[in-house]
């Protein structure tokens, strides 16, 4: 036995739960994904997402409506009579005629403990408020923001040091597997659908680029989550003055460390910061159009004493 499936997805994050599908005997009858974008050095070439390159590999038909407004785009997603669409990060709002154009409907992938973290940046937020585990749903959609039914739920942890990008990397493996195993209960009629809680409801706003530098004058675990959360994109930063003029610097990793003075003073010569209270030692760093480098190798290049202010 197998599903007819309608997959919609953009980014790297969906590609694991498309090639799941396809390896489980699934018949994916469309894929659907946003139109290529602008890339290149001088975005002059137009670059396909990583679902429309992988789907492309798997020779499967792609998609790639700018929105559903259009009456003749809903009606030829309805006439492939699919039993079910798998949504993943696919970047688009789905009118109703898409939600109920398919015979179970469509159930997404996302990556949060619902109701905590509904929306556009959970694992970044998730990170950033120090939370201490997340996981992925698997969910039945309805017409509001990630507030349909819950059908499955897998926990992750996540470590005191882990940034956005390896737990993106971990949650991308769970959410594959765990949309895999939801297929495969709805194929046998035997998905149970929980409402969400009414209480605990948060919001994952996209993150801004507003709020992506350092502010050294709050407490040290506050500083370490923010850098790890959006690490290592868009990445934290800070400036630092260098050969005379301010030079941009993200940090892409950090650990808590010992030591108290003036927010944003370097403690020592091997990076460690003083924040309001506690410090932290940056571990990975990357100047303006450099490459992304560990501490050690930084300072190699980039000589800082204990002292120095970063702001």
């Amino acid at each position: 036995m197998s599903l007819s499936i309608i997959f919609m997805g953009t980014p790297e994050f969906s590609v694991p739960t498309l090639r799941l599908l396809v390896d489980a005997g699934h018949r994916i009858v469309a894929v659907y994904t946003q139109p290529p974008r602008p890339g290149g050095r001088r975005g002059l070439d137009l670059k396909k997402s990583p679902v429309h390159q992988a789907a492309e590999l798997l020779g499967l038909p792609v998609f790639t409506p700018v929105n559903f407004k259009d009456a003749e785009e809903r009606e030829r997603f309805a006439a492939f009579k699919a039993d079910v669409a798998v949504v993943v990060a696919y970047g688009l709002l789905l009118p109703e005629a898409v939600l109920n154009g398919t015979r179970d409907g469509c159930y997404n992938g996302h990556a949060s403990l619902l109701p905590r973290w509904r929306g556009a940046a959970p694992i970044q937020r998730a990170i950033m408020a120090g939370d201490e585990k997340t996981g992925m749903m698997v969910m039945k959609m309805d017409k509001g923001l990630d507030t349909g039914a819950v059908a499955l739920s897998h926990e992750v942890e996540i470590g005191p040091n882990m940034t956005a990008g390896e737990l993106h990397d971990r949650l991308m493996q769970v959410g594959a597997k765990a949309m895999a195993e939801a297929m495969v209960k709805l194929e046998m009629n035997d998905l149970p659908l929980t409402p969400q809680r009414q209480d605990g409801v948060l919001y994952a706003a996209k993150i801004d680029k507003a709020e992506t530098r350092i502010d050294f004058a709050r407490e040290a675990r506050d500083v370490h989550n923010h850098i790890r959360g959006l690490a290592p994109f868009p990445g934290a930063w800070f400036e630092l003055e260098i050969g005379g003029k301010p030079e941009r610097v993200k940090v892409l990793g950090s650990e808590l460390a010992e030591g108290q003075g003036t927010a944003g003073q370097l403690l020592t010569d091997d990076l460690v910061v003083a924040c309001a209270s506690g410090a932290v030692r940056l571990t990975r760093l990357q100047k303006a159009g450099g490459k992304p480098l560990a501490a050690s190798d930084f300072l190699r290049g980039t000589s800082l004493a204990a002292g120095t202010r970063l702001s």
